[in-house]
């Protein structure tokens, strides 16, 4: 993410009234609260005579009202009364698509204090086993299409809650439900008039515990109470300008915090609705947005990207949005999707944990997530401020080594509330007192911030360190390139190679020349920083959320056996041009690698 100087285009492709909303907006953690505690909140918009008839949540063609949802909410929380466990944490968990069924469950739990576990699909076996038992899971809600993912795993569980199966808003994709117990009969043996307890749980309660993405390490399950999700959804009430008549489109998974928080929380805060989408799909995204009426999305990875892939129509702006709020996206995506759907922009950078958050507003160069707020700073590995980068007369990065730190809150925890039972994350995370994102960035001379990936995306290549997040912005200003990955691969020497994964835009075919001779043009690109191997994929394994999963293409490299028949080619010292990675060419290298005494690296 190279400065571009005289850009006059910004990653905040919004008016000048939302850009001064993100500005202006209180910082997480500072905003007023709108209520006591989330309990109170529900029961005031479900019984207000003005608020309680008006639509809360949609799905498909069926809506629930304010004052339904507290009903639906109440039966929940005496569910979970008569099965959990006093003595044991309250904690339940789903394994939900975004259904109703997980939004009645988590306002369930807001009414008696309870926490709810947004458990991740994509994770399998004895990971998964190790989310629930880590985070004390007493109960487990899922629905058919997902019991594949329990039934190995449930027998070795304790869960004294049991699990119960959601079918009621099952589709043609689901199969016959054969674990568990049955949700609807759950609750219709329920006493009768069980509902609401209609008591007054601490503000301190844990609502909700959001595991992080886990692109490169094991995920971390975030402690949110019902302060910060009151707090954050307030504030998000301010920063889109929510209002009663909005509704927010929420694709992205639920488990995830920007869902929770910017789709899901601020509707509650304001009485409004969200139109929920079992998952993001980009072919009928506008189909669902119009449907709905939605005003506000929230997102994050690469859905922008997906959007734009789509075949363009002439009335793709004639829709309701007016903003989208997320990150992650690239400028001139984010500017394309913006033009294309007429709608307003918002791309920021911040954590799960919520410690560091930037935004773009104030006229950012190209490639910036933001200026350097107070407290925030970018440090090395013991702590030391680092200096600025420079760049040469082309733009590129001449300091990598110099400038590219973690960057790091050194005013504390700001609004995360801790790693749930990880005390050695809490440590590493929390050190010197600091909030140490495990972000790498690097800031200029003005005080913008550039992102250079994750601590464990650094590359060393030719006794050269640097990172992989510059490299892979400009890969994917080719105009072919849809969606590109760039990560080391080990070198038999010493240090790495670097690698990219390409996904291209329909109908376009890789010209190993004219590639080659596009990466040779990018006068910000260092010779270094050229990539050796290019893999071309019809997809990248990512989360749910559209982030690419970087540690399963560092252990796939080039590696036939690995990477599911995904052509990859090579380009070597001195030559002009990419050729197709031969199986002679995997064995030759995988000889040289032993003969280095390198076999490891290959085998990692």
């Amino acid at each position: 993410m190279v400065r571009e100087r005289g850009a006059s285009r910004t990653h905040v492709v919004a008016p000048p009234d939302v850009s001064e909303r993100v500005a202006l907006a209180p910082a997480p953690g500072e905003a007023p609260l709108p209520a006591p505690n989330a309990a109170a909140l529900l029961r005031r918009h479900g019984t207000d005579p003005d608020i309680a008839p008006r639509p809360a949540v949609r799905f498909g063609d069926q809506v629930w009202t304010h004052g339904q949802l507290l009903e639906e909410a109440g039966k929940f929380a005496a569910l979970y009364t008569s099965r959990l466990d006093p003595e044991r944490p309250p904690h339940v968990a789903v394994l939900l698509d975004n259904t109703p069924d997980y939004v009645f469950a988590l306002c369930g739990a807001a009414l008696i204090g309870a926490a709810l576990v947004g458990l991740n699909h994509t994770r399998r076996d004895e990971h998964l086993a190790r989310d629930i038992s880590y985070t004390d899971v007493q109960l487990v809600i899922t629905e058919p299409r997902h019991q594949e993912l329990l039934a190995p795993v449930v027998d070795g569980l304790d869960l004294p809650g049991g699990v119960l199966m959601s079918s009621r808003f099952v589709d043609g994709d689901d199969p016959t439900p054969t674990l568990g117990e049955s949700l609807a009969d759950a609750l219709a043996a329920l006493p009768a008039h069980s509902g609401d307890p209609g008591g007054e749980p601490d503000i301190s309660s844990l609502w909700a515990l959001l595991f992080t993405s886990g692109t490169s390490a094991a995920p971390k399950a975030v402690c949110c109470t019902q302060r910060r999700l009151l707090t954050t959804g307030n504030r998000m009430t301010m920063v889109l300008g929510v209002g009663p008549d909005d509704v927010g489109y929420v694709a992205m998974p639920l488990f995830h915090s920007n869902s929770l928080m910017v789709g899901l929380a601020p509707a509650l805060v304001a009485g409004a609705s969200v139109g929920l989408a079992r998952k993001f799909s980009a072919s009928r995204f506008l189909d669902d947005v119009r449907r709905y009426g939605a005003t506000w999305f929230n997102y994050t990875g690469k859905p922008l990207a997906y959007l734009l892939a789509t075949p363009e129509r002439p009335d793709d702006a004639d829709n309701p949005l007016r903003l989208a709020y997320g990150n992650e996206g690239s400028p001139q995506v984010v500017e394309a999707v913006a033009d294309r759907f007429g709608v307003a922009i918002v791309d920021v950078f911040g954590s799960t944990e919520g410690a560091i958050a930037l935004d773009r507003s104030g006229g950012p160069p190209r490639g910036s997530v933001g200026r350097l707020r107070q407290g925030i700073k970018i440090v090395d590995p013991d702590g030391h401020e680092l200096p600025p980068a420079r760049f040469d007369g082309d733009g590129r990065l001449e300091n990598a080594e110099e400038c590219v730190g973690e960057m790091v809150n050194v005013e504390g925890q700001g609004p995360f509330e801790g790693y749930y039972r990880n005390e050695e994350a809490m440590a590493k995370t929390t050190r010197n007192g600091w909030y140490w994102s495990g972000d790498l960035g690097y800031v200029d001379e003005h005080g913008w911030v550039y992102f250079a990936g994750r601590t464990s995306d650094w590359l060393r290549v030719d006794g050269e360190n640097f990172p992989a997040a510059p490299i892979e912005a400009i890969v994917t200003r080719h105009p072919d390139v849809m969606l590109a990955s760039v990560y080391g691969v080990p070198d038999v020497d010493a240090g790495d190679q670097i690698m990219v994964a390409l996904v291209q835009h329909d109908g376009a075919e890789f010209d190993p020349a004219g590639f080659a001779a596009w990466i040779d043009a990018q006068s910000d690109l260092s010779p270094k920083w050229r990539p050796r191997y290019v893999r071309l994929s019809p997809v990248l394994p990512t989360t749910p959320t559209n982030k690419v999963l970087t540690r399963t293409l560092v252990h796939q490299k080039f590696r036939a056996d690995r990477i599911g028949g995904d052509p990859v080619l090579v380009r070597g010292r001195g030559e002009d041009t990419y050729r197709v990675f031969t199986t002679g060419d995997e064995e030759a290298l995988h000889e040289a690698f032993a003969a280095a005494g390198r076999g490891q690296a290959w085998d990692l």
